[in-house]
């Protein structure tokens, strides 16, 4: 399954997403951010895709529809959304439903990559 992380604003929400990156099983890694997530690094390959988050909401939609459209091989991903605001994770959810495919939202636990 491919893990799609937005790499936004939140305390320790980089964290979140590192350790999800490290721990997890995926078959691509997918990473948005604007050019402020473009320093994040991590030893899982992963390919980053820069947006621009300050859009209106329906624009940033149509944006990250645009630039995860035929990205996606498989019929769901796991989401990571511990990072961003609620604009920006509404967005992204829509882009991906509209896609279409199915979303599992994937967290890190003490116990491990968990599904929610």
């Amino acid at each position: 399954m491919e893990l799609i992380a937005l790499l936004s604003s939140g305390k320790g929400s980089w964290a979140q997403v590192s350790g999800l990156m490290k721990y997890g099983d995926w078959d691509k890694i997918i990473v948005l951010g604007d050019d402020f997530a473009k320093k994040f690094s991590h030893d899982k390959k992963f390919e980053f895709i820069k947006v621009n988050l300050n859009q209106r909401i329906k624009d940033l939609r149509d944006d990250f529809s645009k630039k995860l459209k035929g990205k996606i091989k498989g019929t769901e991903v796991a989401l990571t959304i511990a990072s961003g605001t609620g604009k920006e994770h509404m967005a992204l959810i829509s882009a991906l439903i509209n896609l279409p495919v199915g979303i599992r939202f994937a967290a890190l636990t003490k116990e491990g990559v968990i599904d929610l």
